[in-house]
Parts: C-alpha cells; sequence; structure tokens
C-alpha cells in the first residue's frame, strides 16, 4: 500500500511557539503577508484591540524579504527585517512568524499550500487573513492564492496528516486595497483603530529599513525622510494619519451600520476586511464576535 507522504513545511526564520490557549475561549487570529510589514500594515490596528481583549493573533511574512533594499541584501537584511516585525509584535503584544522563502519568488507551489495549511492548523485558527489575490505584487497575489488553496484542505485529515485537520474551516478574510479590477474591495468589516493607532505608528517607525530606506528610495522621496528620531516619529504619524483616515472616510457608511450615525462619524481612522467566499461563511452574529469591537449594535 503506498504511504501517504507527510506535509514538510520550510524551515522558519522564527521559532515556532506551541499553540497556546486553544481551549481557553479566546478567538485565535492568524495573519498571513506577503513580506515582513504586509500585516503590520494591513491589520496592526486590529491586532492590537484583539489583543488587548486577551485574544491570540499571529503574524506570518511567508517570504524573508531579502530583496528589499536597495543598498543590502540576502541574509543580513532577511535578518534585521525579522528584528523588525519582532519588535512590531512586542508592540502589538502579539506573535510573529517568519517563513524562509526568497522575496520575490514565492509560487503557489503544492509544498507552499502543504507549508500555510499546516501554519492555520498549527495556530487552531478562528479567522485567517490574507492579501486579495489581484494585487500588484507577485508575492502579495501567490499568498493570497496560497490561502485560497488551503481554506479546504485545513479540514481534510489525509492532507498533512502529521498535524491533526481542523474539526472548523476558519472564516477567511482579505485585507483592504485600492485595486479594482477584476472587481474592486467591498469590506464587510470596517474596525476602528483609534485606540490602537498609537501602536500602529510605533510598528512602521520600527519598520525602519521599509519606511525610511527602501520605500523612499524606490519611490524617490528619500529627501523627504527626517533625520532626526522624533521628527521622523511625527512624520511617519502624519503619513499613517493620511493613510488610515482615507479608510475611515472611504467606508464611512459601513462605520456608520457598524456603530451608529454619530459613532461613525467620530470615527478617525481605520482598517477594513472583506469575507471570502471560501471557508465558513460567517452570520452578523459571527462577525461580531469575530470583530468584537461594535458594542451591542
Amino acid at each position: 500500500m503506498r504511504a501517504i507522504p507527510l506535509c514538510f513545511a520550510f524551515v522558519s526564520l522564527a521559532l515556532i511557539a506551541p499553540a497556546r490557549g486553544a481551549d481557553d475561549g479566546k478567538l485565535r487570529i492568524i495573519v498571513f503577508g506577503a513580506h515582513p510589514d504586509d500585516c503590520e500594515l494591513d491589520a496592526g490596528g486590529t491586532a492590537a484591540r484583539w489583543a488587548k481583549l486577551g485574544h491570540h493573533v499571529k503574524f506570518v511574512s511567508v517570504t524573508n524579504g531579502d530583496i528589499g533594499h536597495h543598498e543590502i541584501a540576502g541574509a543580513p537584511l532577511a535578518r534585521r527585517r525579522l528584528a523588525e516585525v519582532k519588535r512590531c509584535a512586542e508592540i502589538l503584544g502579539i506573535e510573529s512568524d517568519v517563513l524562509d522563502i526568497h522575496d520575490g519568488e514565492l509560487l503557489p507551489t503544492l509544498e507552499n499550500r502543504r507549508t500555510i495549511t499546516r501554519k492555520i492548523r498549527e495556530w487552531k485558527a478562528d479567522l485567517v487573513i490574507t492579501h486579495r489575490p489581484n494585487d500588484y505584487h507577485p508575492d502579495h497575489r501567490y499568498t493570497g492564492i496560497l490561502v485560497q488553496d488551503a481554506a479546504f484542505m485545513v479540514i481534510v485529515p489525509s492532507f498533512c496528516p502529521d498535524v491533526p485537520a481542523l474539526r472548523k474551516n476558519p472564516v477567511f478574510a482579505y485585507s483592504e486595497d485600492d485595486f479594482k479590477k477584476p472587481n474592486p474591495f467591498a469590506p464587510d468589516v470596517v474596525v476602528p483603530i483609534d485606540p490602537t493607532f498609537e501602536q500602529k505608528v510605533a510598528c512602521i517607525d520600527a519598520l525602519e529599513s521599509q519606511f525610511y530606506e527602501w520605500n523612499p528610495w524606490l519611490f524617490g522621496y528619500l529627501g523627504d525622510v527626517p533625520k532626526g528620531k522624533e521628527e521622523r516619529l511625527e512624520w511617519t504619524r502624519k503619513r499613517a494619519a493620511d493613510r488610515y483616515g482615507a479608510v475611515a472616510n472611504n467606508y464611512r457608511a459601513k462605520l456608520g451600520e457598524e456603530l451608529g450615525e454619530d459613532a461613525g462619524k467620530a470615527v478617525k481612522y481605520a482598517e477594513a476586511f472583506e469575507i471570502c467566499e471560501y471557508g465558513t461563511q460567517p452570520s452578523k452574529d459571527d462577525l461580531k464576535r469575530l470583530f468584537p469591537f461594535f458594542g451591542d449594535k
């Protein structure tokens, strides 16, 4: 009889912590981003809100970010970016993991599907968040596809039989983006992040290689980056206020539905999420349980 192959995962750059408190009644959320900064940008404020309520959140960077810089690359850059997201995890009160897959080389292979399936199972996730698969960056697109491809396999016992299959399929969701084709982002949940906005800013500040060096060089505004630490922090705060203020403004009607008109108008900053058609399809009550930030509304 042919043996069933085991699931082999890539070795992680971060130590794999055992799933803690899986039966403690708290939510378990896992967020997959393509690079060591994507989870923090897409869901950092919401993650901090979950963490403040005692829920368990893990960010997984699917590539190690080892080409995301104009002056350094390879292992030195990967180590630097690992240290940056570990600092972000401390700021947010969550866990973080970085897979040892080269930046710019992610593909939707069977091996990688097994890796993502394994991560979701190990975390015993209630909610999985990732990129939509119609993104500008191939690593973002393939991260989204890999999570989609794992959305059914996480409950199939004979796929990756070395890790117990989940008995209930998680809810899968996408983080917000601006891409319009073939279909625009349509939020099902908009989370006010005013209470954790400063943690979000601190995370972006901690990602120095990306937001004070690489992105400014790549897009031609390196000369605009302040030199002093406090000046840089204030510069980052203003940029973050513009970005996440725009999310709140774009989805103001949805905030009004969630919070009531007056409270919805008062929200300054937000992150938004769209439910994927794969996985468990949540009711309104399920969404309130998964995103417990809206009181009794």
